[in-house]
Formats: C-alpha cells, structure tokens, sequence
C-alpha cells in the first residue's frame, strides 16, 4: 500500500461535534467524500482515495472517554 501524504495543510481545520452520538468531525480544508480507515481506540482517519491524502478525522466518544479517563485519575 503506498504511504498516505502527510498533513500539510495545518489551516482551515474544521470541526464538528455531534453531543447526541458523541462523536467529532474534524476536517483539513472543505470536508469532503474520502474512505475512512478504523486505526482503532474509536479513530477513524479520513483519506482522499485520489491523493492518497489525510484529509480529516472522526473521533468516537471523545467525551465519555475525557470523562472516564479523568474519574480514573481523580480517584
């Protein structure tokens, strides 16, 4: 499999957070349609098939995860 392009854009991140499934949307550049590859811990990347680019991220419970992870530390 080829190397996927590192992130060279560092602008125009955006982001969505949906609070009733609890999951972020984050983009690099317009979002647009790209093929999502589960790298596990609830991490989906975001890849341009054309250029083989990164061109965003989908993160799966950020906030439960947040919340159980700051119990853990607090107890």
């Amino acid at each position: 499999m080829e190397a996927l392009k590192m992130i060279e854009r560092k602008e125009n991140l955006q982001w969505d957070y949906d609070a009733e499934a609890d999951v972020l949307y984050i983009s690099i550049g317009k979002p647009i349609k790209a093929e999502g590859v589960d790298i596990g811990k609830g991490v989906i990347v975001r890849v341009d098939t054309e250029s083989n680019e990164i061109v965003g991220f989908t993160i799966i419970h950020p906030l439960k995860r947040t919340l159980q992870e700051l119990k853990v530390k607090v107890q």
